[in-house]
């Protein structure tokens, strides 16, 4: 799959696009092997990933000027990148190593195609972690007064290693507003709930107090507005009575661990778009 590449694109709806992109790929005799796509009614915005190859190149700027007339001739966005390129993602975490664990195992194992080159945290506690995979720990401690200049220093590291993707792997601060909007639709956050329930501290603890018989997890791009973000995955486990708050949080963290996994696999491999207050995933 060396050769092998991800067109995404989006744009409004209108007739004509699937036969002008794939005629594209028609003209430079490259084989197209999996295309969806997806016409939203409501926003009326039209949504395509398209995976083809092998090319004769690496390159694909033979595509450049085909493409960029179709985009302005449709308004269209649309990034083409190799398979075998993987982002740049940043990990943030505090003192909850689950999710950490499981992203990292994955990448090392083939799982995530993703590069980790540094993981952030306002706690010491995962440095051993970082060092025995080989990966850059930043302990960078955070208070109300120093939040700013914390920040700061993310925003500083995240040009530095051409970060494209930053990863909440249970990181327990509330990013600025700042921060959200200079990353844009490229954080990816887990919430240890079944969102739109059982927001902020302890919903582990708000669910059984509550008496529930589901329990879940959320992936979400992170907005300024607090666990308001898109929903990009969403998954489930059935509880009863018998099982008390630890017990809750101990089958949360699975759950937690397989849905942030989720998520950034399919931002990864180019799965994900935001369609405003939610996503189109293929």
């Amino acid at each position: 799959m060396a050769n092998d590449h991800i067109l995404t694109l989006s744009c409004p709806d209108k007739p004509g696009i699937v036969h002008a992109v794939t005629g594209i790929f028609a003209q430079e005799k490259h084989n197209i092997l999996d295309l969806q796509q997806f016409s939203d009614p409501t926003s009326e915005k039209f949504f395509m990933r398209v995976h083809f190859g092998p090319i004769p190149t690496e390159s694909t700027d033979h595509l450049n000027a085909a493409f960029n007339t179709l985009a302005e001739e449709y308004q269209m966005t649309y990034r083409i990148r190799s398979v075998a390129q993987k982002p740049k993602v940043l990990i943030m975490v505090s003192k909850i190593g689950h999710c950490l664990n499981d992203l990292l195992f994955r990448a090392r194992a083939g799982q995530l195609p993703i590069d980790v080159p540094l993981i952030v945290s306002n706690h010491p506690d995962f440095e051993p972690l970082a060092t025995s995979y080989g990966i850059q720990f930043h302990h960078l401690p955070v208070t109300r007064d120093t939040k700013a200049d914390q920040e700061q220093k993310i925003l500083d590291l995240i040009k530095e290693h051409n970060i494209e993707l930053v990863v909440l792997a249970r990181y327990m601060q509330v990013l600025s507003p700042k921060l959200c909007e200079a990353m844009s639709g490229r954080i990816i956050n887990i919430h240890h709930s079944f969102l739109p329930s059982f927001k902020g501290a302890k919903p582990y603890h708000q669910a059984y107090e509550r008496g529930v018989k589901i329990i879940g997890a959320t992936a979400h791009f992170v907005t300024a507005d607090l666990d308001e973000g898109p929903i990009i995955e969403q998954r489930v486990a059935r509880v009863d009575h018998s099982i008390n708050p630890k017990g809750l949080v101990d089958e949360g963290s699975n759950i937690e661990s397989l849905v942030l996994a989720a998520a950034v696999k399919w931002y990864a491999e180019g799965r994900v778009f935001l369609n405003g207050t939610k996503t189109v995933v293929f």
